[in-house]
């Protein structure tokens, strides 16, 4: 495997935040120990590392991490004491090009490089952004220490407000100097196109030979929502305070800014969506009329307000400020005046950082979908490592649901979190997506929120044309339970309801609800009509456990309060099918307080009962039980209680006796062992439909609804 890609700009602007995250979250689901290097450092942080072994560990003495790489370490779980490193710092690298000594600066670089290299399974460095140089030797400052460190290079070529000779002269000049220093290429990227010449462009650009040596060429599109700053982002930048609002209002996107030096009826006709006002902060009048415009349906909503000069508005505007803003728009407060200020924003220019969720999943989602992924991991020759991390199991979930696209239907299509999730489900182009809701609530929460899902369908069950049709379809398959035209008219109102009723009908592949509505809620209707597969007799479900550096399945732990021998049975074959529908080898555990013929009693005997069941159902099926949990899970456990076992010690797959047992150990070891849970998955199921914990985050939302696009692959299949 190739042990280093250096990724630089090959011109100023070329986006080259988008490549290396792209290539980081490839590199870190497919590699146990992932270095960035940094050659040329910007803005360290001067820090004391008080690790006793710092010499060895890291080579910077005195400069920590930059800012930037703490965020990258955090995102991808890299160690910055062992798995980072820099070269020099910019000062060093001006002083070292102004002198003359630009082969002892290599050299210095190249020793930081290789003591980072020794510790990694491969690296990743990023190229320089410094200033005070010429481009052209900035860019082949960074081919020649690409070459020195021998690290397939990645050049991104700027394409934004570029036609395509323009695209087309600078990739063939790029290519003449990088041809003639005979480079090795992982890939070109040609960044930030424009989407009115996109498909021209693949074309164009794709069909012609550049380099020597067959090198793939990559276009990604441009996406205006990476170069907007957030109304946090451009706060922190120019010291801003929130005078009022709260954190929902934080993401919004500045687009514009516009300085209110006219009365607000003249600002009025200059106002365009995502536009920030500047006023001073005695302007009362631009205070009331940026609240009425924030709420008002059909003008531009703008991004938020400003106010200069350290000033406040009245007491009485104040009061009024905190009694009717209930969209939340953050207005921010500044000492400068208005002038300063205006100068400030303007100069900003948004960055693409690891903290920054929404536009990572951006940055990802077109980077995924633009640059042939498999064939990247054979020029890398990556493989699976032996240990899977909570990150490497959810990167795996989103490319297997991206492989064949399905629609998932979200009956809770009001509720923030969903809302949220949908956003970024979206960014990442996993599934389609529908909302069932009131649609002025939920484009008003969607614009409170500052979120983008113009690729969102929204149906309201109360009016959809449908609710009649899926009415008729519930009588004739409930009549018998006594329902009645009218009563089923109005069960179809409810979006549980009628969310399953798309499924059923195929309007939708999968759904998802939960965040506000019961377990009981959730799937009563599916057991209505969906109802389960013919070898299955009962609904379960599975958690995924990931653990630190493993994936574990627990079953069941949220549907079935006590099964029968039978049915225990049936849940652990059930939960091996859902394993090795998501990549786990089962090698099942059926779960009890004795192990093998160690204890008895009637408990034990419904395991043990159980377990007989499932071999006779699955011969091939890798099972043992009743085992206990040290023993399922632990090596030199399993040894001395179970040694002839070939699942003791090595189980997967976790089947609990009885509810209790199960929730409550999901539960333990997630809080205590610091898991990540993903689920619950219910499976028995012809469709499928998920359930959500009312506690649930954004990350569950997002989980539970790529693990149902995956489900409806595998049942449809």
């Amino acid at each position: 495997m190739a042990k280093g890609i250096y990724v630089t700009n090959a011109e100023p602007m070329g986006g080259k935040s988008v490549v290396v995250f792209g290539l980081l979250e490839l590199l870190r689901h497919h590699v146990d120990r992932v270095g960035i290097f940094i050659p040329v450092l910007k803005d360290p942080k001067v820090n004391k590392q008080t690790s006793a072994d710092s010499d060895s560990q890291r080579a910077t003495d005195e400069i920590g991490a930059s800012p930037y790489e703490v965020d990258l370490c955090e995102r991808y779980q890299i160690d910055p004491l062992c798995e980072t490193s820099f070269g020099v710092t910019h000062d060093e690298a001006r002083e070292a090009i102004a002198n003359g000594r630009s082969r002892e600066l290599t050299k210095k670089i190249m020793a930081r490089y290789r003591q980072l290299e020794s510790r990694c399974d491969s690296v990743l460095s990023i190229g320089t952004d410094f200033r005070g140089v010429t481009t052209p030797l900035e860019f082949d400052f960074n081919v020649d220490l690409a070459k020195n460190l021998g690290s397939l290079l990645v050049p991104v070529i700027r394409g934004h407000q570029r036609t395509i000779n323009d695209i087309d002269e600078a990739m063939a000049s790029i290519a003449d100097g990088l041809n003639r220093r005979d480079c090795e290429l992982l890939a070109v990227i040609v960044n930030r196109v424009d989407h009115s010449i996109l498909p021209i462009a693949k074309e164009a650009l794709t069909s012609k030979t550049y380099f020597k040596k067959r090198t793939p060429v990559y276009i990604i599109e441009n996406s205006p929502s990476l170069d907007h700053p957030t109304i946090k982002e451009l706060a922190d930048a120019i010291g801003a305070k929130m005078a009022y609002g709260t954190s929902d209002g934080e993401d919004r996107e500045v687009a514009h800014y516009k300085i209110a030096g006219m009365e607000f009826p003249h600002l009025l006709e200059h106002i365009q969506p995502g536009t920030l006002v500047i006023a001073a902060g005695d302007r009362s009048d631009i205070v009331l009329g940026s609240l009425l415009l924030d709420s008002a349906t059909d003008f531009p909503r703008i991004a938020g307000l400003i106010l200069t000069g350290d000033l406040t508005p009245p007491k009485n505007i104040t009061e009024l400020i905190l009694g009717s803003n209930k969209n939340n728009l953050p207005i921010l407060k500044v000492t400068m005046d208005t002038f300063d200020t205006a100068v400030k924003v303007s100069q900003y220019q948004s960055i693409l950082t690891p903290k920054n969720k929404r536009k990572i999943e951006t940055a990802l989602g077109l980077f995924e979908n633009s640059v042939d992924i498999p064939n990247l991991k054979k020029q890398l020759d990556l493989q699976r490592p032996l240990k899977t991390t909570p990150l490497m199991f959810e990167h795996d979930l989103i490319q297997f649901a991206k492989k064949q696209r399905k629609k998932i239907v979200l009956p809770e299509g009001e509720e923030p979190r969903i809302l949220k999730a949908a956003e970024l489900l979206c960014l990442r182009q996993v599934c389609d997506l529908v909302l069932l809701g009131d649609p002025s609530i939920i484009q008003q929460k969607i614009l409170d929120l500052g979120l983008k899902l113009d690729r969102v369908r929204i149906i309201n069950p109360l009016t959809s044309p449908k609710r009649q049709q899926f009415a008729e379809n519930y009588y004739q398959l409930r009549k018998h339970k006594g329902v009645t035209h009218d009563s089923a008219f109005e069960v179809m109102s409810d979006p549980s309801y009628f969310g399953t009723m798309m499924v059923h009908l195929g309007l939708a592949d999968g759904m998802v609800s939960g965040s506000i509505n019961t377990t009981q809620h959730t799937i009563r209707p599916a057991l209505e009509f969906i109802k389960t597969v013919a070898d299955a007799s009962v609904v379960s479900s599975v958690f995924f456990m990931c653990l630190a550096d493993r994936v574990l399945v627990f079953g069941d732990c949220a549907v079935n309060p006590d099964p029968n021998e039978k049915q225990l049975a049936e849940i652990a074959v059930t939960s091996a099918k859902t394993a090795r529908s998501f990549g786990i080898d089962p090698k099942v555990a059926l779960l009890s307080y004795s192990t093998g013929t160690s204890g008895k009693g009637e408990d034990v005997e419904k395991v043990r009962a159980a377990t007989e069941l499932a071999r006779k159902w699955c011969p091939d099926l890798k099972i043992e039980g009743p085992l206990q949990f040290d023993a399922a899970y632990d090596p030199e456990v399993a040894k001395i209680k179970m040694p002839e076992s070939q699942i003791a010690g090595q189980a997967t797959v976790f089947i609990f006796p009885d509810l209790n047992t199960g929730n409550n150990t999901y539960k333990a070891v997630q809080r205590s062992a610091n898991a990540v849970a993903i689920g619950p998955v219910l499976q028995g199921l012809k469709k499928p439909i998920n359930d959500l914990s009312r506690g649930c985050t954004v990350a569950d939302i997002f989980n539970t609804v790529t693990i149902t696009a995956i489900q409806a692959q595998s049942l449809q299949n």
